[in-house]
């Protein structure tokens, strides 16, 4: 079961306290049983195929991203290697995150693609949009192995391979995006993540691999927002100081923040559509650079989380007794720890503390099933987050 005492005040660690606490979440292979070691090989086989997929698309993200890099040293680009690496390895995984998520990620792509060829866009731009709508694709697709995970948790071995699979897109892929933003930021990212991951391989209950799943979730969604439109480090603001310093980097800037956003914009669309779409038209290619204002996009970026943190605090309350009310009282803790270094600004150190304490409070009612408890706490969460979900209007 979930243990007590959860750090309240660093939501992003919460894994850390599903399982074994004080798990550094090591994400290096397992060494197998002696009961894996006889598998009969048909089997092994067969799991080494299922794990070939992940493995195919990110070796075929490193080569399109590789060699599309060129551009930054003005060497010449293999548009034939790309399109024909793009199209055979990774356009399928796009295609099927497409369908699964209701997204246009192969359309832009394509876009990109078709773009970069004749020249319409410079190259260095198609870069970054390959590179981060691919890392976009990656979080879907970790996303779609964890979802699989809670429809099979009572089958062991296919919970240990989807998990792993999860695993082999992010750590490729994700992981280095993280790390940058826990060096510019002091933030823990990458072991959040970690920790997460140590706590779904140990979780014996669903409701406690469900939890660590949103911490992995969330706090990818944490770094992105971070690269995207934090303050002082988001791309807004550097495309800010490029127009001023350094103008022929300021619409690679610019690609670098729309792509990055657009991991976040269908789920902030859903609950604050009216800050998505202008987030979205701020970082968009046909807006031209200088009309960038990146204090808008930082206010506008709180305003959603903001109305994203209490959609699911609602129903947290709606759904009370359930594991739902659980996994959603978490969430609409995360979203808050999400934008804590911007509300360290905007509120203050103390306030900032105060309102993430009462956050893990609120969850550790939801859990125990207090609701008188539970509706106080939320009603001081709600006076700051209704505060925020104002910001700049």
């Amino acid at each position: 079961m979930i243990k007590k005492g959860i750090g309240i005040v660093l939501i992003s660690l919460l894994a850390f306290n599903l399982a074994a606490c004080g798990n550094t979440g090591s994400t290096s292979e397992p060494q197998p049983s002696q009961a894996e070691t006889q598998k009969p090989q048909d089997e092994k086989k067969e799991q080494s195929e299922e794990q070939k997929g992940p493995q195919d698309f990110t070796e075929a993200v490193k080569t399109v991203v590789d060699e599309l890099a060129k551009s930054s040293n003005d060497e010449e680009v293999d548009f034939a290697l790309v399109e024909k690496t793009y199209t055979e390895k990774i356009k399928p995984v796009v295609e099927e995150r497409d369908a699964e998520f209701n997204d246009q990620v192969a359309v832009q792509l394509d876009g990109a693609l078709t773009a970069g060829k004749d020249g319409s866009l410079d190259t260095k731009v198609v870069k970054q949009v390959f590179d981060k709508l691919l890392q976009k694709v990656a979080f879907l697709s970790v996303r779609h192995e964890l979802n699989e995970v809670g429809e099979h948790w009572d089958d062991k071995e296919k919970v240990k391979a989807e998990i792993e699979e999860a695993k082999q897109f992010y750590d490729p892929i994700l992981k280095s995006t993280l790390e940058k933003r826990d060096t510019a930021y002091e933030t823990q990212l990458v072991s959040a993540v970690e920790g997460a991951f140590s706590a779904m391989e140990s979780a014996t209950e669903v409701l406690d691999f469900q939890l660590a799943k949103q911490v992995v979730d969330k706090t990818m969604m944490k770094g992105f927002y971070l690269a995207a439109g934090a303050n002082p480090n988001g791309y807004a603001y550097k495309i800010e100081k490029a127009v001023q310093e350094d103008p022929d980097h300021a619409g690679i800037a610019q690609a670098e923040g729309w792509a990055f956003y657009q991991a976040l914009h269908p789920y902030i669309s859903k609950h604050a559509s009216e800050e998505a779409e202008f987030i979205n038209s701020q970082f968009d290619l046909t807006n031209d650079a200088a009309k960038v204002k990146a204090n808008e996009i930082n206010q506008a970026f709180i305003r959603g989380l903001a109305k994203v943190a209490l959609d699911e605090y609602a129903e947290s309350f709606e759904s009370w007794g359930k594991d739902k009310s659980v996994i959603t009282a978490l969430e609409g803790a995360l979203f808050i720890q999400m934008m804590d270094i911007d509300l360290k600004r905007v509120l203050g150190e103390e306030p900032t503390v105060q309102v993430m304490e009462k956050a893990g409070q609120l969850l550790e009612a939801v859990k125990s099933g207090e609701k008188d408890q539970a509706e106080t706490l939320f009603k001081d969460v709600k006076k700051v987050l209704d505060q925020l979900s104002t910001l700049g209007k």
